[in-house]
């Protein structure tokens, strides 16, 4: 199909969703206008990741929420479709030869290279199953330049800004491999948890296709980031299972499948999922697009329950944080997660939809995660004056400094949006705007903190 059929049947359906809505709903012709001009906006947004029209059209619709129900049923009458063209079926635009189907050539690929990468230091004697620590370092440099790449050629970027976008990595890698880190020290450990979020976020400027400015942006690779951690976990899980009926089979002819599952499964399967997941995420989640706020609705009220409960123990026993590295790890990933809850949560919602119960809840979140990081930070602080400064001890307090002030920001605003005195974009913008202080944290904690603390 060329270009010009494609904008005329996108005009079509944009023009038969206006007559729709006039038809179905007592509404003035200005607020059709309206609504147009933002699924409009949305739809070009869709299109420049990477969507066709026809998915472009039924996610801005999906995402109009509450403000159109009229055209969501709409909607419905293009989903069986789409979901074909999903699935890959005859006719669709999945087939291979077609746009879709090199992209996903091209991730397949790309997956094959993260494998392919992950065994290559085994031509150095540097076995997966006995040097842990140099694949927990690298573990991201494996992938995340491929996963780069994937979205610099998706977005066409051009040689100068693939250049730019090359140098997180190169400077990770170095970071990475020249210091001279006492084995499993904790530098080593920490440069092992930060160059991951470090990396991460430099795969968002490629992700936002040079416009990583863009608030809008930003929050898409928030959503993007959502999608692919699911997408992850349940290849994972998937991947889980594969290696038990491996080890059972071979198990059953007397066969020891260790070397296999520990040397090939594991490793190859780990960095190639992470290509596939975001393939998948472009791909199909992005029409769908209800997994991850529907996961967030669910586990947002069990969050709250642990942390009530949590806190209600703390003051019923008047025990304190014992802080260990275990437990500093521990907290940071329980405020981390309570956070990408409530980042989530923001990016999947309508900013112009009135406040609801829901807000009430994710407010409460954060205000029981303010009073559990203020209590993990009291903690800190009072170790660092008993014990002296250690590297552990610096990460988790700069941490959990940086937790504090976003959650403090995000509980003002959250506040003032629900009674009537702020918008939500305001709040969506707070959020974005934080996410190069982590990235910034986490380069610092990799760069500075080996020499600063004597590689220990």
């Amino acid at each position: 199909m060329t270009a010009k059929a494609r904008h005329d049947d996108l005009e079509a359906r944009i023009g038969e969703w206006r007559g729709y809505l006039r038809r179905h709903r007592a509404i003035h012709s200005v607020d059709v206008e309206e609504l147009e001009d933002r699924l409009r906006d949305q739809v070009a947004r869709l299109v420049e990741t990477g969507l066709s029209g026809d998915e472009a059209f039924l996610v801005a619709v999906k995402r109009m929420g509450d403000l159109d129900a009229p055209a969501r049923e709409l909607a419905r009458g293009y989903s069986e479709r789409l979901w074909k063209q999903l699935a890959g079926a005859p006719g669709s635009a999945h087939e291979p030869g077609g746009e879709a189907g090199r992209e996903a050539l091209v991730a397949l690929g790309l997956a094959l290279a993260a494998a392919a990468a992950i065994k290559l230091p085994e031509l150095f004697g540097i076995r997966f199953a006995s040097e842990a620590s140099f694949y927990a370092r690298n573990f991201s440099l494996f992938t995340l330049p491929l996963l780069a790449g994937y979205f610099a050629w998706k977005r066409q970027l051009g040689g100068t800004s693939r250049a730019w976008l090359a140098l997180p990595f190169v400077a990770g890698a170095v970071l990475a491999n020249v210091f001279p880190f006492t084995p499993q020290g904790h530098t080593e450990v920490l440069t092992a948890l930060h160059l991951p979020i470090a990396l991460w976020l430099a795969v968002g400027l490629a992700y936002a296709g040079g416009r990583w400015r863009d608030h809008g942006r930003r929050m898409d690779f928030v959503r993007f980031s959502g999608e692919w951690f699911i997408y992850y976990a349940l290849i994972a899980f998937g991947g889980g299972v594969l290696m038990a009926f491996t080890a059972f089979v071979f198990g059953a002819i007397g066969a020891d499948a260790g070397w296999l599952l520990e040397s090939w499964l594991l490793p190859c399967g780990a960095v190639g999922a992470v290509i596939v997941s975001a393939w998948l995420v472009e791909a199909k989640q992005s029409v769908v697009e209800n997994m991850a706020p529907v996961l967030t609705r669910l586990f947002t009220p069990l969050f709250l329950f642990v942390l009530v409960a949590f806190l209600g123990t703390m003051a019923w026993t008047g025990s304190g944080i014992d802080v260990d590295r275990e437990v500093l790890i521990g907290f940071d990933l329980l405020l981390a997660l309570v956070l990408g809850l409530l980042l989530y949560a923001i990016s999947a919602r309508d900013p112009s939809a009135p406040p609801g119960a829901f807000d009430a809840l994710q407010l409460s979140l954060v205000g029981s995660a303010l009073v559990v990081d203020a209590l993990a930070l009291a903690a800190i602080a009072g170790r660092i004056a008993d014990f002296g400064f250690s590297p552990n001890k610096v990460a988790a307090l700069g941490e959990n400094l940086i937790l504090l002030a976003n959650l403090a920001g995000s509980a003002v605003l959250y506040s003032r949006f629900l009674t009537g005195r702020g918008s939500f974009t305001t709040l969506e913008r707070w959020q974005t705007a934080f996410l190069p202080v982590y990235a910034a944290w986490a380069w610092l904690v990799v760069a500075v903190f080996p020499p600063l603390f004597g590689y220990l």
